[in-house]
């Protein structure tokens, strides 16, 4: 197969496509024909070394954590799969003509969502949604502030928390407050904003996307028995906050919230925006783009 290859840390241009073995399917795994991935910061962040510590990478690898596409063959005891369906997914090596997943972390393509469209919403969509339903454990009633609210993340976290009933300020860049109000969010804060941060009242929790000296500040934010939920890691300032519970977390595949959130897409309730698609073999070109920030999800075709 044609896949795109790491074989040292560094930049961009350190991700070359050339050939690789095909990957064999295990017992309760799937192989999959790759249509689409995307790119993630985790991905960028692998490539870097900046993540060595928590996602080192064998080399020669293979970076990319979503994936749509179809079964080509299923290994020993899965039977909730066949050759031929369509289906999506976070796993991993998946910048790739083929790819392996577990058969129980796959979810069936859902009738009306675009397959190629579908790799922009695995990581995502279990990240934000697991932000708030597994780390911040909001309540209906409660206020939450989300930080980083109309990227992709926060737009799910967004959508999650209102359906638990909560009360949601997306903060947001100033600049971004019109675009944070079209995806559902009851008020505002412009974090870049000092003035406005500061009148900020205590509330029930914080899901931080964004982290650094925002995330401290939103910190002393969070009232007594609250709770920081972050997917950037803890403030620095944690301990100095002792009545506010920190939640770091990391998204797990979810198959059946997938699809959940896969219908919100295809009904028009969550936009998870896309600004290109491009050749796999394209990768070091995307990901440079997409470190530098302020775009929608950059999806690699296979």
């Amino acid at each position: 197969m044609k896949a795109v290859v790491l074989h040292e840390y560094g930049g961009p241009s350190k991700l070359k496509y050339e050939d690789f073995d095909d990957p064999k399917p295990g017992p309760g795994e799937v192989l999959i024909r790759v249509s689409a991935a995307s790119i993630n910061p985790v991905d960028w962040k692998m490539r870097s070394g900046a993540a060595k510590d928590r996602f080192p990478v064998e080399f020669p690898g293979i970076l990319g954590r979503d994936l749509s596409g179809i079964v080509r063959e299923v290994g020993e005891g899965v039977i909730t799969f066949a050759p031929g369906d369509k289906v999506f997914t976070f796993s991993k090596a998946t910048y790739a003509e083929l790819a392996i997943a577990k058969a129980s972390d796959l979810a069936h393509l859902p009738e009306g969502l675009d397959l190629v469209e579908a790799a922009a919403l695995p990581l995502v969509v279990a990240t934000g949604e697991q932000l708030i339903s597994r780390a911040a454990k909001i309540q209906s009633g409660q206020t939450i502030l989300i930080t980083g609210a109309v990227g992709s993340v926060g737009r799910v976290a967004v959508l999650t928390a209102k359906k638990a009933g909560a009360t949601v300020i997306a903060g947001v860049k100033k600049s971004q407050k019109e675009t944070a109000k079209s995806i559902g969010a009851d008020e505002t804060l412009a974090l870049d904003d000092k003035d406005e941060v500061a009148k900020l009242g205590l509330i029930d929790a914080v899901a931080d996307t964004v982290g650094g000296e925002i995330g401290e500040t939103l910190l002393a934010k969070v009232k007594q028995g609250g709770i920081f939920a972050s997917v950037v890691g803890p403030p620095a300032s944690a301990t100095m906050h002792p009545t506010v519970a920190i939640a770091p977390m990391m998204a797990v595949p979810d198959p059946a919230k997938l699809v959940e959130l896969a219908q919100d897409v295809i009904a028009g309730r969550l936009i998870i925006p896309i600004d290109r698609m491009i050749p796999l073999s394209d990768a070091a070109e995307g990901q440079a783009a997409a470190e530098k920030g302020g775009i929608g999800k950059i999806l690699l075709l296979a």
